[in-house]
Parts: structure tokens; C-alpha cells; sequence
């Protein structure tokens, strides 16, 4: 899709590039920021040359500074500018969670590479990427309280997952921001870079997923982990592993993994997401799945 405003995104290889594209604005978030970001995964999901894709922000203080709350930026990011009374009115929905909700259902795996500061929608739209890079220069804060509103982007389920109840509460009790050595001791992040070095460490990560893994057997194991740790009982995880190793183990990928193990060779796997998912994926959308 061509047009964006507000992003950049670009095919680079195997990996498809997201760029937050406000640097005059520290690429502070607005509900056309979320629609585009959202315009752009279904375009990295539909394209099978794309293995994965990075996020970064443009320039060079800032990921996302947040939601822009001036006029300028529509200032009414949190929720629909026209009261409602009914609070199960879809405009009640926050922009940080439509975002959120479907970077949770990308087929590709998601790696952020954090160029500065991530404040507030900032941080919480990360915490939903598979693989998360900061530079040395990034700062974080989950600042709700200090503006009088609660963390969002359902960043209550995700944070607590990534770096335990502890860690998540003070964090989103305090509101302080905090910088990238902390992120990382405390798991939110992979590693720290300097800033020149962030986006080549992402890349590289690309690259080794994408030169030795099955696309398909990515996209069922993304789903998989993030789905399946979070069930009520191991059960559920054994139902959807048995399903997906009987489905797998006869496709042509897996034959392919064979052979190539065998012939000590780089694979060349022939099945796409497009066309080669399982019969029972999505099956979450299953009734009684639940």
C-alpha cells in the first residue's frame, strides 16, 4: 500500500520496515498513526517475501513519545470524542488496544528496534513484539497515573507476562521512565545497542529466521506461545501441539527440513502463509475453543 502519512514502510530483503514518521513531533501517536500501522500489517502478512517485520522510529531522540494529545494530532486518542453512556460501545475502545490486539495477531514475527524515548502508548504498543532491541539511548515510561488515566493497549495482560507482576506494578505505579540497561535487566528488552548499530542488530535477527526456519512453522509457533502459555491447562497446549505436529510433519516443508539436515545444506522451504497454513488455524476462532 502506498500513501502513508504518518509511517514509512519499506521491503528491505526479508524484513518489512515500520518507521513511526513524526520526527517533528518525536513520532507521537494519533488514531491515523494507528490505522496505517494497522493498513501495514496486513500488507506484511500478505506478502510472502516478508519474514518479519521491525518497527523503529524516525530520527534519532524518539520511537514514539506517546499519544499526541493537541489538537494538531486530533486530541482525542484514548477513546471516540463523542460521549457515549453504553461503555460496550465499540467507540469506547482505545486506539493503543486496536493496535495492540492486532500486532498480537500477526503471522510474522515482530522485532523492535527502540531509537529513543517510549513513553506511554510509546512503550505499551512493544509489548506485543516477539523480539524487543533498544538503543542506548532509548528511555521508557508506563506514565498513566501521572496523567490520571490507567496503563492501555492492554498493556495490563502483556506487561506482567514480560517482566512479572512486580517489576510491571511499580513501574505502572510510579510512572517514572526508566532507561534501556533497566529494560533490559528487568526482560523487557533483548539487548542494548548503540544507537548507529540498532537497526543492523535487528536485521540480523531477521536474517537468521529468515535464511533457516519454515515460514509456516514460525507463524504456528508465534501463535502458539502466545496463545497457548496464558490457557487455564497444559491440556489445551497438548490439543493444538498434537494437531499442528500431525499437520506439519507431512507438508512439504517438513520434508524439505529433512532432506536439507541430511544433504548438510541451507533449506529451502516451498510452503507460504498465504497459501499453506493449517486446516485448523486460526483455531482460536474455533466455538467452544474457549
Amino acid at each position: 500500500m502506498s500513501g502513508y502519512s504518518q509511517i514509512r514502510y519499506e521491503v528491505q530483503g526479508p524484513a518489512a520496515v515500520v518507521t513511526l514518521n513524526r520526527p517533528e513531533k518525536m513520532n507521537a501517536f494519533t488514531r491515523t498513526m494507528m490505522d496505517e500501522i494497522i493498513a501495514a500489517m496486513d500488507e506484511a502478512d500478505a506478502d510472502d517475501r516478508v519474514r518479519a517485520v521491525v518497527f523503529t522510529g524516525s530520527g534519532e531522540r524518539a520511537f514514539c513519545a506517546g499519544a499526541d494529545l493537541t489538537p494538531e494530532g486530533g486530541g482525542h486518542v484514548f477513546s471516540d470524542p463523542n460521549p457515549v453512556e453504553d461503555l460496550s460501545d465499540e467507540r469506547v475502545r482505545d486506539g493503543g488496544g486496536r493496535l495492540t490486539l492486532r500486532l498480537f495477531d500477526s503471522k510474522k514475527p515482530l522485532i523492535s528496534a527502540c531509537n529513543g524515548v517510549a513513553v506511554g502508548v510509546g512503550a505499551t504498543m512493544q509489548l506485543p513484539m516477539d523480539i524487543r532491541l533498544a538503543s542506548d539511548n532509548a528511555r521508557y515510561g508506563f506514565v498513566f497515573a501521572r496523567r490520571g488515566i490507567v496503563p492501555e493497549a492492554a498493556s495490563s495482560w502483556f506487561l506482567p507476562r514480560l517482566v512479572g507482576m512486580q517489576t510491571a506494578l511499580e513501574w505502572c505505579m510510579t510512572g517514572r521512565l526508566f532507561d534501556a540497561a533497566e529494560a533490559r535487566d528487568r526482560g523487557l528488552v533483548r539487548s542494548v545497542h548503540p544507537q548507529g548499530e540498532l537497526m543492523d542488530a535487528a536485521l540480523a535477527i531477521v536474517d537468521e529466521i529468515a535464511g533457516n526456519t519454515s515460514a509456516v512453522s514460525i507463524a504456528m509457533t508465534r501463535a502458539m506461545l502466545w496463545r497457548l502459555s496464558a490457557t487455564e491447562h497444559p491440556m489445551m497446549a497438548h490439543r493444538i501441539d498434537s494437531r499442528a505436529i500431525y499437520r506439519l510433519s507431512r507438508s512439504a516443508d517438513a520434508r524439505e527440513g529433512i532432506q536439507s539436515f541430511l544433504e548438510k545444506r541451507s533449506p529451502r522451504y516451498p510452503d507460504t502463509v498465504s497459501g499453506d497454513m493449517p486446516d485448523f488455524y486460526p483455531w482460536w476462532d474455533e466455538p467452544g475453543y474457549r
